[in-house]
């Protein structure tokens, strides 16, 4: 699939807004939707759709394959006759632009419990379980193990321990539901030529049903515990670099199963999305590999990935996939000569374009890429500049930054954010992508991650007051005189 000069937002499920702590797949998403419509635009980039597991991470999951729970919408239920609707009654925790987990957790945990009990297999559910047994099965009892021995990891199951049948069933409930709410919001961005860019995270948590039932897959100890885990070195985002916890793959033994595991979730994923980026694409060429036992990921090495054996097994098995490299941070030619072999766009972020290098820089783009004003790991193009201008007080290599992008910009500051998206949706890059946050002019507050820093992630949402016409106008003219509608 090939989209074409096109512009899209970047928002995450979670991020929705909606009356029940978090966003879902009701109807407040397909609001969403008619404002991406009305905008001209063609895409929409969300996170990974996995059950988010520690702090909340979506790219911590303890499945490559299931969906979150969390996402399922209260009233699609009702409407399914599920619950009643005095079963949604919730006043969540806090503020309407911050998600309360633990509290969304509880009420959506008891919620599915409820239309579980009301719930009678049909044929279309059990359409759905054959297809999926595959993943669906392991999951489901992992899920129920993991309660039957108290939420401890899965090396510290109790072997005499059971789980409890209603509990596995209850899981593929979940997971009908997730799916099946998925696909009709999937459909309706489809009946209004707006695709969906997915985001495939490179690792998979230890606690998951994938290293649980794969163990030979990844690099452990005879206990189960991780040997080496993934992150990467000291970098733009994290001076101690970034250690993930996650354990590293075992490529040999995927290799001796002609990469089934990877070919399986690649699969998985275009039944579900219309693109996918790939997130640290760097890893299937060289990864950063950490002895467990270290407090940060200064102590690390590169070792080498499947390199282009794995995409080529891909393309026999599935064809030519729409896939985007995230090719950020230490690049090597390697990397870049693997990227490009498979014809596999990159991506460039307009907030690194200010360095002396400018590789970033709109005026050094090409049309194979695909453009933001910047990621989920970023602050806001808002934010970004605020704390920008008062780091140039005081050091002359940001000072100098502030200047060359006042420069390439031609502006003084205000409205940064619109200078910014006018300079990605009107270079030559194929596709430009804008968060949300940067449309509304957000500041820091707005911030989805920050790298590095353990708690207090992607919990920012929008509120329906801020999809306000103006913002629409703005968007859709813009997109339109950039040729991007």
């Amino acid at each position: 699939m090939k989209v074409g000069r096109s512009s899209g937002v970047l928002l995450h499920i979670t991020s929705l807004p909606g009356r029940f702590g978090i966003g879902d797949l009701g109807p407040d998403s397909r609001n969403f939707v008619d404002f991406l419509q009305h905008a001209k635009q063609k895409l929409w980039c969300v996170l990974p759709l996995a059950p988010s597991g520690e702090e909340n991470s979506p790219y911590r999951s303890p499945s490559a394959f299931a969906g979150n729970s969390l996402f399922v919408s209260p009233e699609l239920l009702q409407e399914h006759g599920y619950v009643s609707k005095k079963d949604l009654r919730f006043q969540p925790r806090g503020s309407s632009s911050k998600v309360d987990f633990p509290s969304v957790r509880i009420f959506k945990e008891r919620l599915l419990q409820k239309a579980f009990l009301q719930f009678t297999e049909t044929n279309d559910y059990s359409a759905f379980a054959r297809k999926n047994s595959w993943w669906l099965d392991r999951y489901a009892l992992f899920m129920a193990l993991k309660e039957a021995n108290d939420g401890a990891t899965w090396p510290q199951f109790a072997p005499q321990i059971r789980p409890n049948p209603a509990t596995i069933r209850f899981h593929k409930f979940v997971q009908y539901e997730f799916f099946r709410q998925w696909h009709a919001l999937h459909s309706y961005c489809k009946a209004r030529n707006i695709s969906i860019m997915g985001d495939m995270p490179f690792y998979i948590e230890h606690d998951s049903a994938d290293v649980w039932s794969n163990p030979d897959l990844f690099d452990l100890r005879k206990n189960g515990d991780p040997a080496t885990v993934g992150g990467v070195p000291p970098d733009y985002f994290a001076k101690d670099g970034q250690l993930w916890g996650t354990p590293t793959y075992d490529w040999n033994n995927l290799q001796k199963t002609d990469f089934k595991w990877w070919i399986d979730r690649f699969r998985a994923a275009f039944e579900t999305v219309d693109l996918l980026r790939l997130d640290h694409f760097r890893g299937f060429e060289s990864f950063w590999s950490v002895p467990a036992k270290e407090r940060t990921a200064r102590n690390g090495h590169w070792k080498k990935g499947p390199g282009a054996r794995l995409f080529e097994t891909l393309h026999k098995k599935l064809g030519a996939v729409p896939i985007v490299a995230e090719n950020l941070g230490i690049i090597t030619p390697e990397v870049e000569a693997l990227r490009r072999r498979f014809q596999f766009p990159g991506m460039a972020v307009l907030q690194f374009g200010f360095d002396e290098e400018g590789a970033h820089r709109p005026n050094n783009y090409v049309r194979e890429l695909v453009c933001f004003t910047g990621t989920h790991d970023n602050d806001t193009t808002s934010g970004w500049w605020r704390n920008l201008r008062e780091s140039a007080r005081t050091h002359p290599s940001d000072r100098d930054v502030v200047n060359r992008i006042k420069s390439f910009m031609q502006t003084d500051g205000r409205e940064i954010h619109w200078s910014c998206i006018q300079a990605v949706l009107t270079s030559v890059a194929d596709v430009a992508v804008v968060p949300m946050q940067d449309i509304l002019g957000l500041g820091s507050e707005a911030r989805m991650n920050l790298p590095g820093k353990a708690k207090g992630n992607w919990g920012w949402r929008l509120t329906n007051s801020q999809l306000n016409r103006a913002s629409v106008e703005r968007l859709r003219d813009l997109t339109i005189v950039s040729g991007r509608f």
